[in-house]
């Protein structure tokens, strides 16, 4: 089976979290959290920050190591390292998604997140507690 690894901002502010939302393929309207694939001789931290920057046009602060997730697509196995992270310079802008919004841990639930990114959303509900309503771009 073919592995995919990834890397994944788990972008904060003001006790919410920003999700975005697939604009094509296989997934299109599912949620996830930004980011894309490592390139070669990248490190995590590069592809992350390169990744976001491509996507949002946005510079980001990698704060810390969230956790890695394993998961068995039908096509491939995925393997995510999440990041929490911040926003560092420059205004969001979707290149690549159909929209986006920031949730809160309580809300985090409200949309339908791709199977890899939900064992992300239980460790952030569970150890990350906000009180914050949602906020659509």
């Amino acid at each position: 089976m073919k592995v995919i690894e990834v890397v994944a901002a788990i972008m904060q502010r003001e006790g919410a979290y920003f999700a975005t939302q697939r604009g094509y393929g296989e997934f299109e309207g599912m949620w996830e959290f930004p980011g894309g694939k490592i390139e070669p001789g990248e490190s995590r931290e590069v592809a992350l920050k390169r990744e976001i920057q491509e996507e949002l046009g946005i510079d980001i602060t990698i704060d810390k190591f969230l956790c890695t997730t394993d998961y068995d697509y039908p096509s491939f196995h995925l393997t995510m390292h999440c990041y929490l992270c911040g926003i560092e310079t420059g205004e969001i802008e979707l290149r690549e998604h159909k929209s986006a919004c920031w949730l809160t841990s309580e809300t985090l639930d409200s949309v339908e997140w791709l199977p890899a990114d939900k064992e992300v959303v239980e460790i952030l509900t569970k150890h990350y507690p906000s009180n914050k309503d949602k906020d659509f771009l």
